[in-house]
């Protein structure tokens, strides 16, 4: 998966902070978009931003909690990193049950904040690794025919070739024939590699007594 470019959305209804964060996060190169209002933020946001979300806790019709819950209903799934000006301890806490990945008090220090964006774009990066290679997983999944779906969950639950036979009333031949091409269309080599692809897409495999994925 390349890396696209990142941009550091800075949301404060303040405009001398916007215009100071904007300023220092330009100066190390990284591409900035400033909100004077989370509704203005909203406007514009879209699921397939790349980047992270500094966001001010204490604002104006929408405040910065408020606006955590309104992207997480619209999974919206960008890390954020919370500026506020008192270091309300139980907001931070909250903060963080919701996800954020750090909670930074004003005035900030620029090290603090540089660090802490660098760390979200890279939280941001492998979050949308993961999905895309889920993504692709499922894909290889639905390749499967209906026999091998059966088989497959057969076999991540450590049945032999003659025992799957058995159990699905036709040859051990056949078994080996529909295992061979579900590890194929998984691009799998082993049992054990392909028991974790199944972990990994978080499926239940069929088996007789579950009969779809």
């Amino acid at each position: 998966m390349s890396r696209a470019v990142p941009t550091v959305l800075v949301v404060d209804d303040d405009p001398a902070v916007l215009k100071a964060l904007a300023r220092l996060l330009r100066s190390i190169d990284l591409n900035v978009a400033t909100f004077a209002s989370p509704q203005a933020f909203l406007e514009q946001v879209e699921p397939g931003m790349h980047g992270c979300l500094v966001l001010d806790v204490a604002m104006p019709c929408l405040n910065g909690l408020e606006l955590q819950q309104e992207l997480v209903a619209r999974d919206i799934g960008l890390p954020i990193i919370f500026l506020t000006g008192n270091g309300d301890i139980p907001t931070s806490v909250q903060a963080m049950k919701q996800g954020a990945v750090d909670f930074l008090t004003k005035p900030v220090d620029d090290h603090d904040l540089i660090e802490a964006i660098h760390a979200a774009i890279e939280k941001d990066y492998m979050i949308r690794r993961a999905r895309a290679e889920l993504a692709e997983i499922r894909e290889k999944l639905a390749t499967l025919t209906l026999r091998e779906r059966e088989v497959l969950g057969h076999v991540v639950a450590g049945r032999l070739n003659k025992q799957i036979a058995a159990d699905l009333g036709i040859v051990e031949k056949t078994i080996k024939v529909h295992r061979a091409h579900l590890m194929a269309k998984l691009k799998v080599r082993s049992v054990a590699e392909l028991v974790h692809l199944v972990e990994r897409a978080d499926i239940l495999p069929m088996t007789p007594d579950r009969r779809r994925l």
